[in-house]
């Protein structure tokens, strides 16, 4: 990447990241407020951690910063534990994502499932909306209930304290975001809704007496354009085992969302992700933002996104874009103040909307109901709980209706008399087998783990009205087998060693003859009683079923000769 650096690249970098630094300025201040802390905050955020992420992460145009994602459990954490437990919760889900790319874990991310992802970033959605209903319609509501129906519940009950001033600059703010990119899709709506909202603003205050609409310097005070130094924090066990739920929540959001925006990026520069160094780099962000008394830091789609279609195809663009950011913050800090929290609001709520992915929804609604159904749980766990408890719980619920469908696709076979080699397989030409009669052949098509152990065991109890001579268990489709598994086939061995059953195992896959030999399973079912195909394991069956048979009735029957 960097030997084939020249100036036409940088020139193209550094008028994305111009760009990019001013489209994350209104949303790391709306994401800030949101989350409960000052918009200074937000902005020391998006300037370290975005320089951070585009300094070690493992995609070239990735944008990181602070994301509507966090707004509800970093509200959560400062809440229950303060700005000190906030901090302490990111640096060890910084440490968390270190380790998760250290160890090769970025792949695993990608195998949450889509609805689980597309649940829990609605429910997100939903949440955010409902924390900007006071600042949009002026309330002036203070100590609102922290959960969603009780919040909901005193918007009810108060909505006969409606400012209309403040509305009237909320939703002229919404038009405005909504309008810009009819006229240009390059213009960025929520700045030009802030410019303009808080110019008009700060005139008709400075001519008409009495008018005066919330701003963010009313609600914090003016603040300061200081760089906080880095701080320290008191820090013990009892403190790490109350925050590590919040703290693996925060990795996991971070991983999920940096590696998507990461995947949707490389769709669009054909690009390839390192996703254990995009892991790593998030990580080393998370650690040092917080010394600085930032919040929560990850890959933004929407920035990234931005970045991409202004020409920024190097690391360069997103650190010009925290350069951009530090000069916002150095020199324009006074002006920020003077920006109302309802027109703030309005862009929360438009990103609310882009959030909710409400047409995902919709055709997930068409897939299969159990997707749905995770979907559906994960969404509102997350607006009537918290987020902890939606991923985990959803997570568990994919797992569970995964092994379902697994288990319902799965089937086993049973032959006697003939079996057809062929079956099953794309061969045209049919060896048709002939079993002799006490010869029982058990086909498993599927892995051998526990839900299907399960069931073959059931369906084996089920057969045994008439004992067999030889079982043959043909394996050629069991791709793995787990503890279970290899249980329940020991079983099987045993029992039927026990009542003068031979068992023969067919077609047996290397990766599960290797777990079958460490378990000993092999040597105690033998060598030669494994084959490997077939027409072998038939030959053997109906050749000891012969060998039976021809030996006197006496013996056939173990009784002793009189």
């Amino acid at each position: 990447m960097w030997k084939d650096y020249n100036a036409a690249r940088f020139k193209s970098d550094l008028i994305a990241g111009i760009v990019v630094g001013i489209v994350a300025l209104p949303l790391a201040i709306a994401f800030a407020i949101a989350s409960g802390v000052s918009p200074s905050i937000g902005l020391i955020t998006a300037i370290i951690g975005g320089f951070l992420v585009s300094a070690f992460g493992g995609n070239t145009v990735q944008i990181g910063g602070p994301t509507g994602a966090f707004i509800i459990i970093v509200y959560t954490i400062i809440q229950q534990f303060g700005i000190s437990g906030l901090c302490i919760a990111t640096i060890m889900a910084g440490l968390i994502l270190v380790l998760m790319g250290i160890f090769h874990l970025g792949t695993v991310i990608k195998f949450i499932p889509y609805p689980i992802v597309v649940g829990f970033t609605a429910g997100i959605a939903i949440t955010i909306f409902s924390t900007q209903i006071n600042d949009f319609f002026g309330m002036g509501l203070s100590d609102l209930p922290g959960d969603f129906i009780s919040k909901w519940g005193v918007y009810f009950s108060n909505f006969d304290h409606v400012d209309p001033v403040t509305l009237a600059v909320g939703a002229l703010s919404l038009v405005i975001i909504t309008l810009t990119p009819k006229i240009s899709k390059k213009l960025p709506g929520a700045l030009i809704a802030i410019i303009l909202v808080t110019a008009g603003c700060w005139a008709l205050s400075e001519f008409i007496p009495g008018f005066h609409v919330e701003t963010i310097g009313d609600r914090f005070g003016n603040m300061s354009s200081d760089i906080p130094m880095p701080h320290g924090f008191s820090i013990n066990m009892a403190t790490i085992n109350a925050l590590l739920p919040s703290a693996f929540t925060i990795a996991m959001l971070g991983a999920i969302e940096s590696l998507l925006s990461a995947t949707v990026a490389d769709g669009i520069t054909g690009s390839r992700t390192n996703s254990n160094t995009e892991l790593f780099g998030q990580g080393i962000a998370n650690i040092i933002v917080p010394l600085f008394g930032g919040i929560p830091v990850t890959g933004a789609i929407a920035r990234t996104m931005t970045n991409i279609t202004n020409g920024g195809r190097t690391p360069v663009a997103g650190m010009v874009h925290a350069v951009v950011l530090l000069l916002i913050y150095l020199f324009l800090m006074p002006l920020i103040n003077l920006v109302p929290m309802a027109c703030l609001a309005a862009v929360l709520m438009v990103v609310a909307y882009n959030m909710s992915g409400w047409r995902t929804v919709r055709a997930i609604s068409h897939n299969p109901k159990s997707d749905f159904s995770v979907l559906l749980v994960t969404m509102v766990l997350t607006v009537i709980f918290d987020l902890t408890i939606a991923i985990e719980i959803g997570l568990l619920l994919a797992m569970v209706m995964f092994l379902r469908r697994v288990t319902e696709n799965a089937e086993i076979k049973v032959y006697s008399h003939q079996l057809d080699v062929a079956e099953g397989t794309e061969v045209h030409v049919h060896e048709v087998l002939h079993v002799e009669k006490g010869v029982s052949v058990y086909e498993i098509d599927g892995p051998f783990f526990f839900g299907i152990a399960t069931k073959f065991d059931e369906l084996m109890r089920s057969s045994m009205q008439e004992k067999p001579l030889v079982r043959i268990i043909r394996m050629r489709k069991v791709p793995f087998i787990d503890s279970t598994g290899i249980h329940n086939l020991e079983t099987l061995i045993k029992s039927s060693q026990q009542e003068g059953i031979n068992v023969v195992l067919s077609g047996v896959q290397p990766k599960v003859y290797d777990v079958l030999m460490k378990s000993d399973v092999v040597g105690l079912i033998g060598e030669k009683n494994i084959c490997d195909h077939i027409s072998k394991a038939v030959s053997l069956a109906n050749t000891i079923v012969r060998d039976h048979n021809a030996l006197p009735e006496w013996r056939r029957k173990g009784l002793d000769p009189v």
